[in-house]
């Protein structure tokens, strides 16, 4: 098990380093270190990533980082999406889910390749209302289906689109991350309870204070690192582990009755 805590500590390390992609940590870890059944880890991911997110909200709104009016405008939006992504999901198988999920990674890895991104007044022109809101309620989709905050794909959102600079896209989107997920975990609960399935919540606790214990020590880390070897670092990983959840997913969702040898012995066991 103590991976599985190691894994906790790299959740809240990458979100104190990045602001961003620990969330897309935590079904791996929960599922291949825990072991958890992949539908009931993609809602305690929501409660997990939550709570870290909900803490390092907190923070920036002490410190004036975050945008109440973007909150209001992604944020909202994302909750429709995360609602309606949950209720998806529950018609999805959990390998394709899983399959989902590793494509997720992948294109966070190219946004995480990527140089800083830009800010300020120069970004402001390209704001679009409509925009932001219709990238609000497709990245809550995502939020609902696999069980990630979607930082990466927010925090471009905001710079870009919504012209914040990058300190106050982080904390914004710690914020809409925090709304997305509570969305998503009440949504997820309610079908676990119907199917006779429960949340983990001495797990999720743990989870969330290895996390949160991790972000603090990962934002001290990061104020002395590069900001680009830290996210061209996390991109190599989020390959090698999009490529492992895939490999390990894709086979089983295009042909159904394959079972890998690993699974054999588990089988078997039970």
């Amino acid at each position: 098990m103590i991976f599985a805590w190691i894994g906790a500590a790299l959740i809240g390390l990458s979100l104190g380093l990045l602001g961003s992609g620990g969330s897309i940590l935590t079904v791996p870890v929960l599922v291949y270190l825990v072991g958890e059944d992949s539908k009931l880890a993609i809602a305690e991911s929501l409660a997990i990533v939550g709570s870290i997110s909900a803490f390092g909200a907190l923070n920036a709104a002490r410190q004036g980082r975050v945008d109440w009016r973007t909150v209001a405008l992604f944020g909202l939006p994302g909750m429709v999406g995360t609602f309606i992504g949950s209720a998806l999901s529950a018609k999805l198988h959990g390998v394709a889910q899983l399959t989902l999920f590793a494509v997720v990674m992948l294109l966070a890895a190219t946004f995480m390749f990527r140089p800083a991104l830009p800010s300020g007044p120069q970004a402001a022109g390209r704001a679009n209302l409509i925009g932001t809101a219709a990238r609000g309620l497709g990245v809550g989709v995502l939020t609902g289906v696999v069980g990630v905050g979607g930082g990466f794909l927010i925090i471009p959102a905001l710079v870009l689109l919504g012209g914040l600079p990058m300190e106050l896209a982080v904390g914004t989107s710690l914020a809409i991350i925090t709304l997305n997920s509570v969305t998503g975990l009440l949504k997820h609960a309610q079908q676990l309870t119907g199917d006779g399935g429960s949340l983990n919540w001495h797990l999720i606790a743990l989870f969330s204070v290895i996390g949160i214990a991790g972000s603090v020590l990962g934002a001290r880390i990061g104020a002395g690192l590069s900001a680009l070897s830290l996210r061209r670092g996390f991109a190599v990983f989020l390959v090698a582990m999009g490529a492992y959840v895939l490999a390990m997913n894709a086979p089983k969702l295009i042909h159904p009755t394959v079972q890998t040898q690993a699974e054999v012995p588990v089988v078997a066991a039970r």
